[in-house]
């Protein structure tokens, strides 16, 4: 399959599981939501790929790179909550989508993939209106989520690329699904002294705690792993400028899902994000 489908399917799953989340907080706070979120994906990788394995064949300086991308995701994932709980999704997300940009400005090496990001960028602010006006409090944490999302994908990248240890009984190296299930494990450590008091009523509640499952299997398992695959397979800045699809994506499924038809600013948006991503090259590989 080509690397952009990994990606679309990240991105539809993307905007699925806050969709579901922002409804779970009637009923639980944005870290007992982030709790259950992080808690669910853990238990799923942990049957799945049995990642504890890797702890012990990875290299001391490649466990801590383990080590901080599972602090990475919980402290991202409750930040996520935190703001979406006291600021509009739209504006989350490009606020998000601006660490992106610097990384994908960092892979810019020619005035096409320079026009392509400017592209892209204008494309997200046409469709997401930003106003950086409103609940400090929740900027705050918008921003901070913003900036653990670039290491995310840093450290995703890295562990995308880097195969661990001699695998299973088939003699294959454990990939970076196996180790980004460790990196699951280790986030809900790290984030369980500030979210399990507040994700205890959901245990009270089987449809709660079902919902909540279902926000970490459509927001932690199912992006986190096409992410990976997308990743193994494309150059950091060519997938940081595709995360501009994102306000695209989460268009059609509004159109599709909630009946939210698009105003002609946001086919607009949607038109800028899409030629910028067209225009963009990855760079020519060096001849050895």
């Amino acid at each position: 399959m080509p690397p952009a489908s990994f990606f679309l399917t990240s991105a539809v799953f993307h905007y699925l599981g806050p969709s579901l989340a922002v409804l779970l907080f009637v009923h639980v706070t944005a870290l007992g939501v982030a709790w259950l979120r992080i808690a669910s994906a853990a238990v799923v990788f942990a049957v799945w790929r049995r990642p504890w394995r890797i702890f012990t064949a990875a290299s001391p300086s490649h466990r801590l790179v383990l080590v901080a991308l599972g602090v990475v995701l919980a402290a991202m994932n409750s930040l996520f909550y935190l703001a979406i709980a006291r600021v509009p999704l739209a504006t989350v997300g490009a606020i998000e989508f601006l660490g992106t940009v610097i990384l994908a400005a960092v892979g810019a090496r020619t005035r096409r993939n320079v026009l392509a990001l400017t592209l892209a960028a204008g494309g997200v602010a046409v469709l997401t209106s930003v106003q950086l006006a409103g609940q400090p409090l929740g900027l705050l944490f918008a921003f901070a989520n913003c900036a653990g999302f670039m290491i995310y994908i840093m450290l995703g990248h890295r562990i995308a690329n880097t195969a661990v240890g001699d695998g299973d009984s088939s003699g294959l190296p454990m990939s970076g699904i196996d180790q980004l299930g460790l990196s699951m494990l280790i986030a809900a450590v790290a984030a369980t002294p500030l979210g399990i008091v507040p994700a205890v009523p959901a245990f009270a509640h089987p449809a709660w705690l079902l919902w909540g499952i279902g926000v970490g299997v459509s927001s932690s398992v199912i992006p986190y792993v096409t992410d990976q695959l997308a990743m193994a397979r494309l150059p950091r800045a060519t997938f940081s400028l595709m995360l501009a699809l994102l306000p695209a994506t989460a268009t059609a499924i509004g159109l599709i899902v909630l009946g939210q038809v698009p105003t002609a600013r946001d086919l607009l948006g949607i038109a800028l994000v899409i030629a910028g991503v067209a225009l963009h090259r990855d760079a020519p590989a060096r001849r050895q």
